[in-house]
């Protein structure tokens, strides 16, 4: 996706604002957005919006309305705060087989049939998606439908911290009028008129490591999803420095994986590892520092930790030497990061 999203994908999330009788001017506002996106034929309307602006909507939306799905599930029987409470209790698994088919269980006890995750795995595909709804009569894909879909397969590769390459991806209804954009947005064959709204990808991805903690997701449920509108996607599923990210993961209070050890786990020579990744602009050392920088922000974001445990958390002896790498990342203190964060927090 780009850095922009149709203003329609705001319409349903303001509908259900105006249904529940509420005035939603004031998300519009604080949203940046000085026009009607229900009034195609407004003054000043734009058939885009900036994917921050669209963020800002369903932040609004969520906290008017207190619940959390990502504006793609209608069902009346969700409980407020859905997404955020699966989202918790499948950042624990350990790989991203068993965080979707909890995800899956969650939805199938708190969901009603039409809005349930639907999670099929075999030797060779996992099937993740939505069972066919009864549209009584004919029904054309439409922007919605796709946008659902997208932001689970992107939301799996945000749990293990790369792109999930996708092999198919199935739609109930017919095929819409704008085709190509539908390829662009998965970049895999599309089939439609099938029995299930459904991503298919390989089996071997479902043994991934979830790279993410608690910690990290709280701060992605701060602006999500726009992370996900901007999240980098690799369809070949080629590239190196991802998987080498994913590898070292968020949790360093046990050391950082040796690049002997990430080198010999890729099946590449080290020196080819090196190579590869100076292909892609980067370098082992700039994805670790990048990687517990990462950390090291989350983890002064919770307020009961001091800065020197921090720098135990994130492996280091000595908290001076915490001090000098964060002010080399950030250039700023850790001390000064955190009065900022809070200020903003404010």
């Amino acid at each position: 996706m780009s850095d922009h999203v149709p203003t329609r994908f705001v319409r349903t999330l303001l509908r259900m604002v105006g249904n529940k009788g509420h005035d939603f001017t004031a998300i519009l506002c604080a949203a940046g957005l000085d026009f009607d996106p229900l009034d195609p034929d407004g003054p000043y309307y734009r058939s885009e919006i900036s994917a921050m602006q669209y963020s800002r909507v369903y932040q609004g939306v969520l906290r008017l309305l207190q619940d959390e799905t990502f504006g793609t599930i209608g069902s009346e029987m969700a409980a407020p705060g859905a997404f955020r409470m699966m989202c918790f209790c499948i950042i624990s698994c350990e790989t991203l087989g068993q965080a979707i088919q909890r995800a899956a269980e969650f939805y199938r006890t708190f969901f009603d049939e039409r809005s349930q995750l639907y999670a099929n795995f075999s030797d060779q595909w996992a099937r993740v998606g939505y069972r066919r709804v009864d549209h009584g009569g004919e029904h054309r894909v439409c922007a919605a439908d796709a946008y659902g879909l997208s932001l689970w397969h992107r939301f799996f590769g945000w749990l293990v911290d790369r792109p999930i390459p996708l092999q198919r991806v199935d739609f109930s209804g017919d095929p819409p009028p704008n085709v190509d954009k539908y390829a662009s947005l998965f970049a895999c064959p599309l089939y439609f008129n099938q029995g299930s709204d459904l991503l298919y990808f390989d089996s071997e991805c479902l043994s991934m490591p979830l790279v993410h903690t608690e910690h990290s997701l709280r701060d992605f449920l701060r602006t999500a999803p726009y992370q996900l509108l901007l999240m980098d996607h690799d369809p070949q599923g080629n590239n190196l420095s991802a998987q080498v990210r994913a590898m070292i993961g968020r949790d360093f209070s046990e050391g950082c994986p040796a690049f002997e050890t990430i080198s010999s786990a890729l099946n590449v020579s080290a020196p080819t590892l090196r190579r590869r990744l100076k292909q892609e602009g980067t370098t082992f050392q700039r994805i670790k520092d990048d990687a517990r920088c990462e950390a090291a922000k989350l983890c002064l974001d919770r307020r009961d930790m001091s800065v020197n445990q921090v720098a135990l958390e994130l492996g280091f002896t000595d908290p001076s030497a915490f001090h000098r790498s964060f002010k080399k990342w950030t250039r700023q203190t850790p001390g000064q990061f955190r009065a900022s964060r809070r200020r903003r927090d404010a």
